[in-house]
């Protein structure tokens, strides 16, 4: 079952828990389907871990990637990496954290790091935030014996496509692993331009990006509030200089936008760069040129939308006045750590990208519409909503307010766990999917630091949507039907 599939045959009931979603040994999420599946997956809890078939990579080691590593070593805690420097790179992280001896063991072309008990928590930690990971396929390949990449055609390719849709130079684009190490290569790129200052995060976050500025930076400053970000961003660089700042346009899961317009003219004169996440926006709806020194998205979402490849990209923007600077910065760090399988099918996957996201615009709207209107929804957050101005700011002229949405039900303690488990969508982690896929994102993003979370105003009763490619009318009976009876 691929992820068209899905869209006529959604696994959203129990007995789907731990399924890979689609059916593919390379799918990067994995079947939640009721609200207690979410709260035992983040628990650990034996009955839902030992039916987990995979899940999203930095999260969850693939069965691949652990056989991998039990080649390499099976006695020790073992992750392998895509190059010799992000061996030493983990190595370094694990022995800042206090973590114990690590050794660095060459195997066919990939480079596991192996720790003690002691440092194993710093080994996942330094996986799943900087997204420095080994890919299935990359896996798959290695298990089998191979260990080059056989041409570099999917990879420039998938360069040139994305320089037409962020109009920059094919050298503007850095493919990376993941969307997360897109992130951790801006962190690098400005902490190397100006060493040992903080960095903030403008707008509540996703959790790694946050978390990998405090963890790998020397500090991230969390500026949460949209309302007053401007006066709030002045007031801190009053106090201390920055290495940089980072934004999601629109953030996730509340979908409210800084307003870069304010934001950049503060940044600009004071040469601290602004490195923007257009994930849930894509570039098929917003320009960012006119405001950002660099532009992080994920490729594993919207451009890929099949759920079963990773891949990631940052763009120098040309427009910058830190352009050279920053190009050079990351010309010195980079390396080509997407594997060729994954930069082919994502080559394939892009050249659709543009008309799907259309439609994910058109549905995303629909249902957020509808939902608003539902007398069983207490609110509802939409790019079109939230933070309005801010976002229309960076609109295309044709471009859309995406299919991310997320709601919050009346007497949402008690009817988000039913609604959750009534919805007759595909239930787990990600975004940007052609089927429709829903969560309980506060759970799954923040189960350890809800209460912080709430402070925030991120309510941990949630539900996202990810909304798909479904006929909007068929979608939105199977939400209705969700619904029913909670008015």
């Amino acid at each position: 079952m691929n992820a068209d599939s899905l869209l006529r045959q959604p696994r959203w009931q129990g007995e789907a828990l731990g399924q890979p979603l689609p059916a593919s040994p390379h799918a990067v999420s994995v079947a939640l389907p009721r609200w207690q599946d979410v709260v035992g997956y983040e628990e650990k809890r034996p009955e839902v871990m030992s039916r987990l078939q995979g899940g999203y990579p930095r999260f969850v080691i693939h069965p691949l990637v652990a056989e991998l590593a039990q080649r390499v070593a099976s006695d020790q805690p073992c992750l392998p990496f895509p190059s010799g420097r992000c061996a030493e790179l983990c190595v370094a992280f694990i022995a800042r954290q206090g973590g114990g001896p690590t050794t660095i063991h060459e195997h066919n072309g990939i480079w596991a790091v192996a720790t003690a008990a002691s440092g194993q928590a710093a080994l996942r930690a330094f996986w799943q935030h900087t997204g420095l990971i080994v890919s299935t396929r990359h896996a798959e390949a290695v298990l089998a014996g191979q260990n080059g990449r056989p041409n570099a055609e999917s990879a420039s390719g998938l360069r040139q496509r994305l320089a037409r849709l962020y109009h920059c130079a094919e050298d503007d684009v850095f493919l990376q692993p993941t969307g997360m190490a897109a992130q951790f290569a801006a962190l690098r790129a400005v902490l190397a331009r100006t060493p040992g200052r903080a960095t903030a995060q403008l707008g509540f976050p996703y959790v790694d990006t946050l978390k990998l500025q405090q963890k790998l930076g020397y500090d991230g400053i969390l500026l949460h509030r949209l309302d007053s970000m401007a006066d709030d961003l002045r007031a801190l660089l009053a106090q201390q200089p920055l290495a940089g700042c980072f934004c999601e346009i629109p953030g996730n899961p509340l979908l409210g936008s800084a307003d870069v317009r304010q934001i950049t003219p503060i940044l600009r004169p004071r040469r601290v760069p602004l490195i923007v996440d257009d994930v849930v926006a894509t570039p098929v709806n917003v320009d960012l040129a006119p405001f950002a020194d660099l532009i992080a998205t994920s490729l594993t979402k919207y451009p890929a939308g099949n759920c079963e490849v990773m891949g990631g990209a940052l763009i120098c923007n040309p427009r910058s006045p830190l352009h050279a600077e920053l190009k050079a910065l990351l010309r010195a760090q980079h390396e080509d750590l997407l594997w060729d399988a994954d930069a082919a099918m994502l080559e394939a996957r892009i050249r659709t990208f543009p008309h799907r996201m259309m439609r994910h615009n058109e549905n995303g709207q629909f249902i957020a519409e509808r939902l608003r209107r539902h007398p069983a929804i207490e609110r509802v957050w939409y790019p079109k909503w939230e933070f309005r101005d801010a976002y229309e700011a960076v609109r295309k002229p044709q471009g859309g307010w995406g299919a991310l949405v997320t709601f919050l039900p009346r007497h949402a303690e008690t009817t988000a766990p039913r609604i959750y488990d009534r919805l007759e969508v595909c239930k787990g982690p990600s975004l940007g999917t052609v089927f429709t896929l829903a969560c309980p994102f506060t759970l799954l993003a923040h189960y350890t630091e809800l209460d912080w979370a709430e402070s925030c105003g991120v309510s941990r009763h949630l539900i996202r949507l990810s909304v798909g490619l479904e006929d909007p009318e068929e979608l939105w009976q199977r939400l209705e039907r969700a619904l029913a009876g909670l008015e």
